[in-house]
Formats: C-alpha cells, sequence, structure tokens
C-alpha cells in the first residue's frame, strides 16, 4: 500500500533528473558530431596527401599547380572540379596547406624540404621528398551547440603525413 506522499516525490525526482539526462544526451550527440568532423576532416586531408603523392610530375612548389588544385577539389567536394557541395561548410581550398618533409641525412628526424633545387623542387631538378604533409592553416573552427551551456568555439588541427610515390 502506497502512502499519499509518494507520488510527489517521485515526480519531483524525475522533474529534477531529467535536465540532467537532457544535458547527457546532447553532450553525447554534440560529441558524435563533433567526432565526425574531425575523422571527416582527417579523411579530406588524406585525400588530397593521398592524391598528390602519387601523381606524376606535381609540382608542391606552385600553389596553382592543376593536380594539387584537382586533389583539393576531389577531396573537399568529392569530384575534380569546384562545382559540387562542400563536404564541410567552411573549409576551402585556400585554407589547406600541403607541405613537404624530407628525413635528415644529419640526424633520423624529418625536417622541411625547401623549394630550391637543392631541395624538393622537381621542376628545378630537385629531389623528390620523404613525405607529403597536409594540414588546415590556422585549424578548422567548430562550435559547440548545447542547449543552456555557453557556446565554446575551438579548432580542430589534424594533420596527415603521406609517403611521396608509395602506391
Amino acid at each position: 500500500m502506497t502512502r499519499r506522499g509518494e507520488y510527489g516525490n517521485t515526480l519531483m525526482e524525475a522533474m529534477l533528473l531529467l535536465p540532467v539526462a537532457f544535458m547527457l544526451l546532447f553532450g553525447m550527440v554534440e560529441l558524435a558530431r563533433i567526432s565526425w568532423t574531425y575523422f571527416t576532416l582527417q579523411k579530406i586531408l588524406y585525400t588530397i596527401g593521398r592524391y598528390a603523392a602519387v601523381q606524376p610530375a606535381v609540382n608542391f612548389c606552385d600553389d596553382a599547380d592543376p593536380i594539387l588544385a584537382d586533389a583539393k577539389n576531389l577531396a573537399l567536394r568529392g569530384i575534380g572540379d569546384a562545382a559540387g557541395d562542400l563536404q564541410l561548410s567552411a573549409l576551402t581550398a585556400d585554407l589547406i596547406q600541403i607541405r613537404l618533409e624530407r628525413v635528415r641525412t644529419d640526424t633520423p628526424s624529418l625536417g622541411d624540404c625547401e623549394c630550391s633545387a637543392a631541395g624538393c623542387d622537381n621542376a628545378q631538378g630537385g629531389r623528390g621528398p620523404d613525405f607529403v604533409v597536409v594540414s588546415v592553416n590556422g585549424g578548422y573552427s567548430v562550435r559547440t551547440n548545447i542547449p543552456f551551456v555557453p557556446s565554446e568555439t575551438f579548432l580542430l588541427r589534424p594533420v596527415v603525413r603521406v609517403p611521396y610515390g608509395a602506391l
């Protein structure tokens, strides 16, 4: 047999726990959205690096190289030209940075490969790089959207390193 005030206690406890449960639910959904954005960004960068690393006669020292432009459009839009929709709304080809790295001969560490005949400039007779490194210049801005919690904006900064010329 239940006493008369127990129904009120149950309702009061449910009303106190319901906002916490919704905050946890919205937080998990937001964490999933941010994770999806990070892994999509990482896949885009890997696609650019992989496409550029296996193409013959790519001039990495020229930002206007058509192969690099095709690689960026392919990864950003899913097609080779600039006509498709962006996979991530605020990510454009201008934000993507492609660097070259080579294993140093004096130490077993990686270092940037300069664009010169002694470096990685193929157009001037330089030897190719060891790795193509693709990143987002300044990071990709993500904003959290959890109700009743102040919005925070933070940067995702994935870096992808792909071996040059490897199939």
